[in-house]
């Protein structure tokens, strides 16, 4: 007898859509704005500089058809130095988390730990630690 094709694919459940269920939207946002941060806590440790880009539809003068163009952006970083020490903020809705009672900010300690410690914030995120603290911010907007 001979194997399926089908048996050889991995087949699962339909993974829950993130417009429906207002926690893992805020767990995506925050996801994709720890990217950026990690992707600018790279370029900052190698001495590059990042450039964040946003795409727009635009009309194109010649051709008069409309096109997406990638437009640079205005990305703030969550990490800062004072004292010979980089400290990380976690933010959301332009408000940094408090983390713990009175903490906003991690210390990261050298340069080349900011990528490790945004990883392990991405990896509690994935994970739901931070689902309460975004829970308090976005209910302090309402």
């Amino acid at each position: 007898m001979t194997k399926s094709l089908l048996s050889s694919l991995n087949v699962t459940a339909r993974p829950e859509k993130t417009s429906d269920n207002p926690v893992l939207k805020r767990r995506e946002q925050l996801l994709k704005r720890l990217d950026q941060q990690l992707a600018m806590a790279n370029a900052h440790i190698n001495g590059e500089t990042y450039t964040a880009y946003r795409e727009k539809w635009q009309k194109n003068p010649e051709t008069g058809q409309q096109e997406k163009v990638h437009i640079p952006k205005n990305v703030a970083k969550w990490f800062y130095k004072r004292n010979n020490q980089y400290f990380l903020e976690i933010r959301y809705a332009n408000k940094a988390l408090e983390l713990s009672k009175g903490s906003h900010a991690i210390q990261v300690g050298e340069q080349g730990n900011l990528t490790t410690v945004i990883r392990t914030v991405i990896e509690a995120v994935v994970a739901g630690e931070l689902d309460p603290l975004l829970e308090k911010v976005s209910t302090n907007l309402s």
